[in-house]
């Protein structure tokens, strides 16, 4: 019983009542306007209502013109000629003829701004507001335009200095004989609003340095809303919290307080009168001190993988992250340990890791100990690091001896793309200068890489990569693993096998793949987005490592990929053909490189 109930409720209204009035409605109305009319016209909506009788057709048909007048004026065509009658039948037939003419098109735009102060560091002029208005002379006045154009308009100033920008006149005036729309619109300032002093709720456990030194907005400086995002994108970064809200406190803003100031910027020079001050409020919900987490899963370059993750939020006023992972070829047990960022934007951090690995028969066993130092921005980031490592390395069986360097590395990465998440335009470049002068062979590691996004059309994007590194030193021997260069894999060249291609040596006991000094990569990928979230990718790579700048003789793989847009970055399957090995490689991998 209940299923019938639910089967009738979701069935048509005319299919309800059997002996509802019928009958059928022909549209006729060049491109988009066929359905807007039959997604708005009574008539349609309607349709098979158990209350239609013909007396009520009738009159819905005479009306029809003038709605029909009405909607097609929303997409500019104020002089349509509309047409409607009911051809009787077995079933009445209501036919709806549309002209709809040529269009109203923008003749004039006059943008008035009052309470704006006129001086040369003002953020917003007439011309450079008009400049930026996006229905402009010539374009076809559609109503949903006219609505997104204010809408921009000011979007843009109420984001910096004047948050309480108002438009307080708006005006369409269509002369429809002559087709032309003249717009008008004043624009409101309203007081223009300053920052102030920092204001934090929701903190029990942790500093409030932790909140306040990631604060690069001043008491005194003008109100931003960009500021305010980028502010708050720090903090949720930090991991302390679960939910982060920063805004400027309007609250405290009085009417009074802003008459007041309008008052004495009527009396004094507009450009030396005092604005409200705004308090700066950062709300926080704070995430638990520890956490515990473990998974396993699989990686196309080290195989199988299980992993377990301890962290602390609070050791001594550090943050402390930790890790186990034990991989096929890798096996890695780390702690970091991270300074709250200071008042200068820096972010410290020391750690400790022992690392294992056995990768086309050469083992090694690293321990190392490192304090790091970071700063910038996503879109500038810059680092310096220290590191004391220790490492034995056994090549193709053959036991080997153990190394002892003392390696710094100053790194520099550059982003500038249009989307940090899901880049289609622009280009990411890292580089690296580092070396060990305290090493048992000293030694100098210089290493750039390149990723460029060409987009041809919103559909089609030319991806293009290149990587190039050398080390210097007397001889190889004693230069960590860590520092010297291997290609092949995931994210390098693909159709190869994780750090597969590199240099060739033998003993005895057999025979390995060890990284060289020299390494020389490079990538050609074409794109097509099928669906928003879905594309297809056609690749080939090149590249090797090699001891000699003459020995870097490229490896090459080709193939084709799947791309998806998951919600934690780009999810990359390719199946790769490693020309030089005569095999085709499946690749899973996750983001970009860098």
């Amino acid at each position: 019983m209940a299923l019938a109930a639910t089967a009738a409720a979701c069935a048509p209204l005319h299919a309800i009542a059997a002996d509802a009035f019928h009958y059928t409605v022909r549209i006729s109305a060049p491109g988009k306007l066929d359905n807007l009319l039959r997604d708005n016209l009574d008539l349609e909506r309607f349709h098979g209502n158990q209350h239609m009788d013909r007396e009520q057709l009738q009159r819905m048909v005479r009306a029809a013109p003038e709605q029909v007048k009405t909607l097609v004026a929303t997409e500019g065509y104020f002089s349509p000629v509309v047409s409607a009658r009911i051809d009787e039948g077995d079933e009445p037939v209501v036919v709806i003829e549309v002209q709809p003419g040529e269009p109203v098109r923008v003749g004039s735009v006059d943008l008035v701004l009052e309470g704006f102060t006129p001086n040369p560091q003002a953020p917003f002029d007439t011309a450079a507001l008009a400049a930026s208005w996006t229905l402009p002379k010539g374009e076809i006045f559609r109503q949903e335009d006219w609505e997104k154009a204010k809408r921009a308009l000011l979007r843009q100033v109420v984001q910096t200095r004047y948050p309480r920008a108002v438009l307080t006149a708006t005006e369409a005036a269509v002369d429809p004989e002559r087709r032309v729309a003249s717009l008008r619109l004043v624009l409101d300032s309203g007081p223009e609003l300053r920052f102030g002093a920092l204001r934090i709720e929701g903190l029990k456990r942790y500093p409030a340095s932790i909140v306040a030194n990631l604060n690069q907005i001043k008491p005194g400086d003008y109100y931003s809303e960009a500021a305010l995002q980028a502010y708050q994108a720090r903090l949720q970064d930090t991991g302390y919290f679960s939910a982060v809200e920063v805004s400027a406190d309007m609250s405290v803003v009085l009417d009074e307080q802003i008459e007041a100031g309008q008052e004495q910027r009527a009396g004094a020079p507009q450009d030396t009168a005092p604005a409200p001050i705004l308090p700066l409020l950062v709300r926080v919900v704070e995430n638990k001190r520890r956490n515990v987490s473990a998974g396993l899963g699989y990686s196309t370059n080290t195989g199988n993988r299980a992993q377990l993750n301890y962290d602390d939020l609070v050791v001594r006023g550090l943050k402390m992250k930790s890790a186990l992972t034990l991989e096929t070829k890798k096996q890695t047990a780390k702690a970091d340990f991270y300074f709250p960022t200071s008042a200068d934007g820096d972010n410290d951090s020391v750690g400790a890791a022992y690392v294992r690995s056995n990768i086309e028969g050469e083992e090694t066993s690293t321990f190392s100990l490192t304090a790091r130092r970071t700063w910038g921005t996503p879109l500038l980031e810059r680092s310096i690091g220290l590191e004391l490592l220790t490492e034995r390395k056994d090549v193709a069986g053959a036991k080997g001896q153990r190394s002892t360097s003392l390696p710094l590395t100053y790194a520099v990465t550059r982003r500038k793309v249009d989307s940090l998440l899901f880049p289609t335009q622009g280009h990411v470049l890292n580089w690296q200068l580092g070396g060990a002068l305290l090493a048992e062979e000293p030694f100098i590691r210089a290493s750039v890489k390149g990723l460029f996004y060409l987009p041809l059309d919103p559909k089609n994007l030319v991806l293009l990569r290149a990587e190039a590194g050398a080390v210097m030193s007397q001889q190889k021997d004693g230069i960590p693993a860590t520092y010297l260069f291997r290609a092949g894999g995931d994210q390098s060249v693909r159709g190869y096998a994780y750090q597969e291609l590199g240099v060739a040596v033998g003993n005895s006991a057999g025979t390995a793949t060890i990284g060289g000094r020299y390494l020389a990569a490079a990538s050609a990928e074409y794109q097509h987005w099928l669906r928003p979230d879905w594309g297809a990718a056609v690749f080939y790579d090149a590249g090797n490592a090699a001891d000699q700048l003459s020995g870097l003789h490229p490896k090459s793989g080709y193939g084709v990929g799947v791309r998806w847009k998951s919600p934690v970055g780009p999810l990359n399957v390719d199946a790769a053909y490693g020309h030089s090995v005569k095999k085709v490689r499946l690749h899973f991998s996750l983001g970009i490189s860098f």
